[in-house]
């Protein structure tokens, strides 16, 4: 969430942000939250004025009943009464001008990074590099929604999408025998590359309560994306960048502490709602799936290095895994709502004959800080809001796919990267 002294200070680049975001109606609602902040601030000072005088005129009427002016100290009284519903008006007035300051506060996106690209959609988005050679298929190469079909134990897929669809309905697949042992890989493989790198890995909870939502900024914005809980009033969670973060939500960091590193492999839920056509066929977009997230806490001069740092650590899992890849920087339209700047890798799916997501890396700079109230002391200063980041490290979904589509032989069997084969226990699906 941005702060209102930073918008006061810097009117013409918020706006600017906004713009490049295609942020409907940025000009009004910046005039609106800096009149409400005028006002606030007027009615603050109003009342810092009344309690002042109130507290001067307690003292005279002391002084002025020691030396018997009782009719003075009377008028003092009555002068004090007044004061005091006054300052009751204006400090319910005060509480109404906050309240509307951070009612519109929390609709406001953040602020893009200066190299962010100007652009409305993905088309617009900017190629910043590509790795790798495209697989040439054989003929007759196929998807991974027909691979899978051939390799489930018996006569089912290893892959079922009916009967996921029977236990809870579309977008919820079951993993077969070797389709869930390469799972099961991937996910350790991930792992163990982000402990290698000084990630700490926790295993936190898969459900968050409304507060956790906000603070980093799926409440109030996507609420319709989310599986809710309404008795307990619980999200599943969309990531674990949401349950990782909000570990620190409320603290004050000590500088010793930083950076913080975390790594968690969790399921994530997405209700993807509107998501229907050939792009979102198999694997290409579920309602669950197995996600390996890293997440950062760092100081504000370190956090843009420490995003490439993150970028190159997910482009290195993709390189080992032998998946060609490209590098996005996405345009103002597109980016997250929290973000400031975010880096998409996508995979070549040779049996599709497309790119697919596989991670979105990110700094959000103070935005999800401010909301979550994560602050450190550093150098012994004042408290300082904390620069967070995170990043899929990785999906597993379109992995799994691109896995299976661009390493299928003309033999009708499918290669394992090598450096699964220690993590699965076999080097091909056959």
């Amino acid at each position: 969430m941005l702060q209102i002294p930073f918008i006061r200070e810097n009117k013409d680049l918020v706006l600017a942000g906004l713009q490049k975001r295609h942020f409907a109606g940025a000009d009004t609602v910046v005039e609106q939250l800096l009149a409400l902040d005028q006002q606030r601030r007027d009615t603050q000072k109003e009342l810092d004025d009344t309690l002042a005088r109130q507290n001067a005129i307690a003292k005279e009427i002391g002084q002025l009943m020691k030396t018997g002016q009782k009719e003075a100290a009377d008028a003092a009284k009555a002068e004090t009464t007044t004061l005091k519903e006054l300052s009751k008006v204006l400090g319910e007035q005060l509480t109404g001008f906050e309240q509307q300051v951070q009612a519109i506060l929390v609709t406001v996106p953040n602020i893009p990074h200066s190299s962010v690209p100007e652009g409305r959609t993905p088309d617009d988005n900017e190629v910043v590099l590509e790795w790798g050679n495209k697989p040439t298929l054989h003929a007759g190469a196929e998807p991974h929604w027909d691979l899978i079909k051939r390799f489930g134990p018996g006569s089912s897929p290893m892959i079922d999408f009916d009967l996921g669809n029977k236990i809870a309905g579309a977008g919820f697949p079951v993993y077969k025998g070797r389709a869930a042992r390469l799972q099961r890989a991937l996910i350790n493989f991930f792992l163990d590359q982000a402990l290698a790198a000084g990630y700490a890995e926790v295993q936190p909870p898969i459900v968050i309560n409304e507060d956790s939502g906000f603070g980093t900024g799926q409440l109030p914005d996507k609420e319709g994306q989310m599986y809710y809980a309404d008795a307990d009033k619980l999200y599943l969670i969309p990531t674990a960048e949401v349950p990782i973060t909000n570990l620190y939500r409320d603290v004050m960091v000590a500088e010793s502490d930083l950076p913080i590193r975390n790594v968690a492999y969790t399921p994530c839920f997405r209700r993807e709602a509107g998501s229907w056509g050939a792009h979102v066929r198999g694997l290409n977009r579920l309602h669950q799936f197995d996600k390996v997230e890293i997440v950062r806490i760092e100081k504000p001069e370190d956090s843009y290095a420490v995003l490439e740092e993150m970028s190159q650590h997910v482009q290195g899992l993709l390189q080992v895994l032998g998946l060609p890849y490209r590098v996005l920087r996405l345009c103002g339209g597109d980016m997250g709502f929290t973000s400031a700047l975010t880096y998409d890798m996508e995979v070549w799916s040779a049996g599709q004959g497309r790119w697919l997501e596989v991670s979105s890396v990110s700094n959000f700079e103070t935005y999800q800080a401010n909301r979550l109230k994560l602050r450190a002391k550093l150098d012994g200063a004042k408290p300082t809001l904390l620069h967070t980041l995170n990043g899929s490290a990785l999906a597993l979904p379109r992995i799994l796919a691109a896995i299976l589509e661009n390493n299928q032989t003309p033999e009708g069997t499918i290669r394992i990267p090598a450096v699964l084969v220690p993590y699965c226990g076999f080097d091909v699906i056959d």
